[in-house]
Parts: structure tokens; C-alpha cells; sequence
């Protein structure tokens, strides 16, 4: 978040539309998603990622767009198989969750994350992880809680560095 983000009063802001539309993303938003995440990134808030990432996993999200093209935010969501020595069904991971700090408290992440819900009980989905080095309220308002990495697919698992000292969440589908 900016300074200015920060500091400018909520009634200061411009108002984003009602019902700006959650899409998938394609390969052509790679550009822009990696653009929105980089300083996520160098603030240490999201893990870094190379640009090919962004191209190869275009798929996996979701993103928010305001009426002139600038995006909003985005949220990934990986797919993961079943791990029955885990004790899990398929589930999802969120990751790179990102929104612009001139959008931050406009309801545009509340948006991202009920679009991912979505999409993942469609995709058959039995439950959802997250890391998050933050405080993860809105996580904990979409009904995840604290868990186990113990319980999470094991290679995303496995990924998390310990110096993030990130804390998993998850959410039964």
C-alpha cells in the first residue's frame, strides 16, 4: 500500500463501479498481473515470481478489472489432487493475492476471494488452503481458519519458506 493509500480517508477515494466483473485470466494478462503483484513481491507480502509463471499459470486467476482495462486485483487458485495419506479429497490453494493499493478497502478482495469459491466448488474442490504473513481477516471472514500444514497438499506444503513465517489457512468446501 502506498502512503497515499494509506493515509487518504475512505470518503476521499473515487468509488469503484457496483459490480465490477471477477474474470479468468488469460495468457495476455501475464504482463499485467506480474506488473500488479512486483511490488507485493519486493515488500516481501507475496513470494516473487518470474514473469513465465505468470504466462504458463495465467489459467489459475482470477482478476478484477476497472472499466478502462487497469486491473484491479488478482488470486490465484491451484488445483491439487486427492492425497488420501493426508487425509484430503482435491483441494485448492489460493496464492498471489494481490490488490492495487488505489483499490485496497472497496470490497474488490472480498470479490476475488467469493469468485474463487466459486470456482472451486465447481471444480469439485473439498477444501481450500492459504499462506498469509498477514493478519488474514478477510480469510477469516470467508470462514478459513488456522491449520496444519500437515493437513495441506504436500508439495505446496513443502514450498512455504519458514523465514516468511507465514500461517496456513484453510476452509472445508
Amino acid at each position: 500500500m502506498t502512503a497515499t493509500a494509506r493515509t487518504a480517508p475512505r470518503s476521499a477515494r473515487t468509488p469503484l463501479p457496483a459490480a465490477l466483473p471477477v474474470r479468468s485470466a488469460k495468457p495476455r494478462d501475464a504482463a499485467a498481473l506480474s506488473a500488479l503483484s512486483r511490488p507485493f513481491a519486493r515488500s516481501g507480502a507475496l513470494r516473487a515470481r518470474p514473469f513465465s509463471l505468470y504466462l504458463s499459470d495465467a489459467a489459475d486467476f482470477l482478476l478484477v478489472e476497472a472499466s478502462d482495462g487497469t486491473l484491479e486485483g488478482c488470486l490465484g487458485l491451484g488445483a491439487h489432487p486427492a492425497d488420501p495419506a493426508r487425509g484430503h479429497g482435491p483441494a485448492g490453494v489460493l496464492y498471489n493475492f494481490c490488490v492495487a493499493p488505489r483499490s485496497q478497502g472497496r470490497g474488490i478482495g472480498a470479490m476475488l476471494l467469493r469468485g474463487a469459491l466459486l470456482r472451486a466448488n465447481s471444480r469439485g474442490l473439498t477444501a481450500l488452503f492459504t499462506a498469509t504473513t498477514g493478519g488474514g481477516a478477510l480469510f477469516l471472514r470467508h470462514g478459513f481458519a488456522p491449520a496444519d500444514a500437515g493437513r495441506a497438499p504436500a508439495d505446496w506444503a513443502n514450498s512455504l519458506s519458514p523465514r516468511r513465517n507465514s500461517r496456513i489457512l484453510a476452509r472445508a468446501l
